[in-house]
């Protein structure tokens, strides 16, 4: 019995395994809820890790060193203070499963002490632990592959995050124990891209793909691309997701990619990409656009699929009238299980609003991109927002540059509206100045939340 409401109430808690303000509440109810939910938030420290509390972790982490480690360290000159040598409650290392390299690294560095990078990297690679995730920094060569338990704690590693310039060694040793690698995250170098990547992904055929590269077109490493998009190809069948910040050199890559659910792009100005022109991704399900990709592209790619697309996000603020208004079209007219849309109305395209609320018939999320004065007219912008959204929706999103562009009779008459529907969520991200505006902008705010037209407010700077 004591078993059954252990692993019941486990599974209740790791339903809030996002939800950190939740989880620390149930750390105080009592000792058994907190035996149960320290594992679930070690799962992956580094989620919510902020430079405010990095000095926190890092000396809880030195907790976990062994007298002989700091007697060590101690004779190299650092110094900790009584507070460092009480042993932890817990052996919360022990619960992680995210091991990331990245965030170790920029916690040692800005504590200003690097001699101890080791000893904590020793804390997490060892025999003793597991990890699922694994993180490696940009020209990253320590030589963890020959720490003791290496392979042990690292061969079942379901996500790998790192760059093609991976130091080889490193890389053949996780070429020699990873099989179950699902999903991939590739930062593209420049030069010195290490080739056995095309290995890793042959042993492992991930779901998951992510491509990122940091510099400008035209200077990457064409043998390279060449070679990992022609290995992508040979499993295209397999993979559901896939991310790219840059134009495929292999012309119909994408185009393999017929299973895709989920895709991501996010172009350079001036960048053509040519290979959206006829791609067609019937059971895709999530689309997010950023940065340059053309209007026609995205309006081409909507349009093949099936009406399976339950998230769009576009977050591009420089199509001009006439693109807007087709890419809304194009939303409207083949994507009836539309739940949650990320994209940019301008003025006069209010009209093309309507139609979309009505259409979609399951959105319960808008997130409207307000920028470059794209929206003036708010009166009838709300108006039309009030009259024919779907039931479902109740979740809005608003970026601005300035709080000021609203007008609050607009406003005011929005959440009047309101009143005979769900309570709304509502978030606001804008530059925020304290001005007379904004005081009245907030009060306007607290009347409805005390009428219950809104259920949660929440204003973000956009600083």
């Amino acid at each position: 019995m004591p078993k059954l409401i252990f692993d019941l109430l486990y599974d209740i808690i790791n339903e809030f395994h996002n939800d950190r303000k939740t989880l620390l509440s149930c750390l105080l109810v009592n000792k058994f809820w907190c035996e149960i939910t320290i594992p679930i938030l070690w799962r992956n420290p580094w989620n919510n890790l902020t430079v405010s509390n990095e000095k926190f972790l890092l000396n809880l982490l030195i907790k976990h060193l062994s007298v002989e480690s700091r007697n060590n360290l101690k004779n190299q000159g650092i110094r900790f203070s009584l507070n460092s040598y009480k042993k932890p409650l817990f052996n919360y290392i022990s619960f992680c499963k995210h091991l990331d390299l990245c965030r170790i690294h920029g916690l040692v560095i800005r504590s200003e002490m690097f001699i101890i990078y080791d000893e904590i990297l020793r804390l997490f690679i060892n025999e003793n632990n597991k990890f699922t995730h694994l993180y490696i920094p940009l020209d990253f060569n320590c030589p963890i592959h020959l720490f003791p338990g290496f392979k042990c704690c690292l061969s079942d590693i379901e996500f790998l995050s790192c760059s093609t310039s991976l130091d080889k060694s490193i890389l053949s040793g996780l070429i020699g124990m990873c099989k179950y690698i699902r999903k991939l995250e590739l930062r593209i170098s420049k030069k010195d891209n290490n080739h056995r990547f095309i290995r890793l992904i042959e042993l492992n055929r991930p779901f998951n793909v992510s491509l990122s590269t940091s510099y400008k077109s035209g200077m990457h490493d064409e043998e390279f691309n060449e070679a990992l998009e022609l290995s992508l190809i040979k499993y295209a069948r397999r993979i559901q997701s896939f991310s790219l910040t840059k134009s495929p050199n292999t012309a119909d890559f994408l185009s393999h990619l017929f299973n895709l659910t989920s895709l991501r792009l996010n172009g350079d100005y001036g960048e053509e990409w040519n290979c959206l022109k006829h791609l067609s991704l019937p059971f895709l399900q999530t689309l997010k656009i950023g940065g340059f990709i053309q209007a026609k592209f995205l309006a081409n790619i909507i349009t093949s699929t099936k009406g399976y697309l339950n998230k769009i996000n576009i977050d591009i603020d420089h199509h001009s009238d006439i693109n807007n208004q087709r890419i809304i079209q194009a939303i409207y007219r083949n994507c009836p299980n539309l739940k949650r849309l990320k994209l940019e109305i301008k003025n006069n395209n209010i009209s093309e609003l309507e139609p979309l609320l009505r259409s979609c018939k399951y959105l319960n999320k808008l997130h409207i991109l307000k920028r470059n004065n794209a929206i003036t007219n708010w009166n009838n912008y709300f108006k039309v927002l009030s009259k024919s959204s779907p039931t479902n929706l109740s979740k809005f999103k608003f970026d601005c540059r300035d709080i000021d562009e609203f007008q609050l009779d607009s406003l005011e008459l929005f959440f009047d509206n309101w009143k005979v529907r769900q309570p709304m969520i509502l978030q606001f991200n804008s530059y925020i100045n304290l001005n007379i505006q904004y005081k009245d902008f907030m009060h306007l705010i607290d009347k409805y939340k005390k009428k219950g037209n809104i259920k949660y407010f929440v204003i973000k700077s956009a600083i």
